[in-house]
């Protein structure tokens, strides 16, 4: 059956069969999820087998002039994704052939499923109308009347008869009879079989055919920045965050985090390679364009599996309207990989707020420094999230990442706990007062009111209430183990930084949380594994290497450990620091060590928080008295050091606990309960 204009409705190229009039492409009968761009630019080069087709013919044919839209990576984007599917190569193609600075040829045999002059409709009957049907539909006829057997049969016999009629004569009446009888007797004969299920044949046949595995993870990629303007990295970078969030609002699903997937910006690894890495079922990839207060995404879910596209979209809206636009990309994928939302989601993914489109640039560019982790990076991002919320008060974002800002500033140098914990629990409090549903602004209430407050309570009821909003959300996880390990509760701390670890796989930073947790257990084996595996994601990650030193000290194996010490002060890019005269303390340069801290001691700017660290450091050198130590802590507790809170659990400490001020300190800390380190 053709078109009307002599084009035919089918082709037939290796084990592949597209049809034009559906805008389907099939794989060995089973439908593949190619739509749009792609599969418009191979229904040209099928037109033309072994032409030229033009770019510019291309972009004529599907993207008017006017388009809002980047022409030349939107071709190559879906060339690409036609390979993908079709399993090609362009540096040795099977079917598409690259032309460099002028198009692209389909160089694979083709056979047109045209129809054949002599089979009229009232001469073959439903031998020929059925022969028309698409495969995927014969296929899903027979399973509904149990006989997949035959429909597979009529489509041998048919590949077979169109190939060999194209090429022989006019056959007659009686051999056009013979397959048509053989398809009549084999359908009476597997009607019989599937009706008795004759020696559980029919469970047979079906069992081949394994149900799909359900999808229940997913890594959203970075989106590409369509603008290829440098300074537009941010946006694309937030918007893939601001995905990634609302997929994480599914419970059901685990959607790895932003740390993780950036690893993967500007990679030349193949979809399936990243999927294996990260361990997950589905890849989304795509792009976004902004121009002015316009924002065009484009977005494609991949089974990771299969490496079959399973669903491709494209949005177009105002910046403002951005939040709602990520809501229903969100809600899409999840009706497309079968997850049925709970009204809590259906409303977390619904109703999202229009917001100013300046505050939401100046939002994700803050967002964008915090994530140096570094202070310049911080104070820049504390400066942009007020400009944000000067532009728009109720933007419940914008106070959650300053509120997470603020916190993080006495742990990165820079800031005291006393100057900066205040402002941060004023701007989780608006957060959450604006926006109840929003997991970051529990997440950062809860950091600060455990971290800065010492609310054990409300902490814990902060960051689970977080957890609870967006299951997937690893800074959540993090911050709470961190304080179940602080509360003693070491097991359920290793549960939740693996947890966290699972969803960030790639965060070498979470490997050093893991490092922390496990020193605070005593377990210094699994403590070592946590650091070498963030040596080798980054071997001059800084914390990565302090906290190695911590295990390597609570083996006793002081030398290398001052040297992990050393590594680390080196990675901070710092000339004087706690961690380096420890360092040199353990490898025997004990003058130099008391030098560095007696410079601290005098007030150096380079690092403010130094009252529990020097306690640690006096105390693991045998640098100063326990008496020394002890006033190190008393003056920890007045400033309220954000360190006090593992003064219960922290092998430093160890040679103290029978002291009276040690057991005194502790009492005044108000732990829930003691509950001494254990495995």
């Amino acid at each position: 059956m053709d078109d009307g204009d002599g084009r035919p409705s089918r082709v037939l190229f290796s084990v592949f069969e597209a049809d034009f009039r559906r805008g389907e492409l099939r794989k060995r009968g089973l439908k593949l999820k190619l739509h749009g761009q792609p599969f418009q630019i191979l229904t040209m080069l099928l037109e033309h087998p072994g032409e030229l087709v033009t770019r510019e013919e291309i972009r004529e044919k599907l993207w008017p002039r006017d388009t809002f839209i980047d022409f030349e990576h939107s071709v190559n984007t879906s060339i690409k994704r036609l390979r993908e599917v079709l399993g090609d190569d362009a540096t040795t193609p099977r079917f598409i052939e690259t032309l460099p600075r002028k198009g692209y040829r389909f160089i694979a045999p083709i056979e047109a499923l045209t129809p054949v002059p002599y089979l009229s409709k009232n001469s073959v009957g439903h031998l020929t109308s059925d022969s028309e049907r698409p495969v995927a539909e014969q296929g899903q006829s027979a399973v509904r009347d149990g006989q997949n057997g035959l429909a597979k049969s009529q489509h041998d016999i048919r590949e077979q008869t169109v190939s060999e009629i194209a090429e022989k004569r006019r056959p007659g009446l009686q051999e056009l009879w013979i397959p048509l009888l053989a398809v009549v007797a084999a359908s009476a004969l597997i009607a019989v079989l599937v009706g008795f299920n004759a020696g559980r044949l029919r469970d047979i046949w079906f069992s081949r055919v394994p149900p799909a595995a359900k999808i229940q993870s997913i890594a959203v990629l970075p989106l590409e920045n369509l603008s290829h303007d440098p300074e537009q990295e941010y946006f694309a970078d937030g918007m893939t965050e601001e995905l990634i969030t609302d997929l994480g609002k599914i419970a059901e699903l685990r959607v790895v985090s932003r740390t993780s997937v950036m690893h993967y910006k500007g990679t030349k690894k193949s979809l399936p390679e990243i999927a294996k890495e990260l361990n997950v079922d589905a890849l989304i990839e795509g792009t976004v364009l902004r121009t002015g207060d316009k924002v065009r995404i484009t977005a494609n879910l991949l089974n990771a599996r299969t490496d079959r596209h399973i669903w491709a979209e494209n949005y177009e809206r105002d910046l403002g309207d951005v939040l709602s636009l990520q809501d229903e990309v969100a809600r899409n994928i999840a009706e497309e990989i079968k997850i049925k939302l709970t009204p809590q989601e259906q409303a977390r993914l619904s109703g999202s707020p229009t917001i100013s489109p300046e505050a939401y640039r100046l939002y994700l560019q803050a967002r964008y420094h915090c994530y140096k982790r570094t202070q310049a990076g911080f104070e820049k991002s504390i400066q942009l999230f007020q400009q944000a919320l000067a532009k728009d008060p109720s933007y419940a974002s914008a106070y959650a990442g300053l509120a997470e800002t603020y916190g993080l500033l006495p742990f990165y140098g820079g800031a005291s706990s006393q100057d900066v914990f205040p402002k941060a629990k004023a701007a989780a409090l608006k957060a959450v007062a604006l926006d109840d549903s929003l997991a970051e602004a529990h997440a950062a209430l809860g950091f600060v009111l455990f971290y800065g407050d010492w609310d054990w309570s409300g902490g814990s009821r902060e960051l689970q209430r977080s957890i609870e909003l967006n299951p997937s959300y690893p800074t959540a996880h993090h911050w709470y183990a961190e304080y179940l390990s602080a509360m003693g509760r070491h097991n359920d701390a290793v549960a939740e930084i693996r947890r966290a670890q699972e969803l960030d796989p790639l965060s070498p930073l979470l490997l050093a949380i893991g490092e922390e947790i496990y020193m605070n257990a005593h377990r210094y084996d699994e403590c070592i594994e946590n650091g070498r595996r963030g040596l080798e994601l980054d071997p001059n990650h800084a914390l990565v290497h302090s906290n190695l030193a911590g295990c390597l000290f609570g083996k006793t194996l002081y030398e290398a450990a001052g040297a992990e010490y050393i590594k680390a002060d080196e990675a901070w890019g710092l000339t004087a620091s706690e961690g380096l005269a420890l360092g040199y303390a353990l490898t025997g340069r004990r003058s130099e060590a008391i030098r560095i801290l007696k410079k601290l001691e005098r007030g150096s700017n380079i690092r403010k928080r130094v009252s529990v660290m020097e306690a640690r450091i006096c105390l693991g050198a045998a640098l100063c008295t326990k008496e020394e130590t002890l006033n190190f802590l008393e003056k920890a507790y007045q400033e309220h050091d954000a360190y006090m809170i593992f003064l219960n659990v922290h092998s430093a400490f160890d040679p103290l606990r029978s002291d009276p001020r040690f057991q005194d300190l502790v009492r005044r800390m108000h732990f829930p309960q003691y509950v001494p380190h254990s495995n």
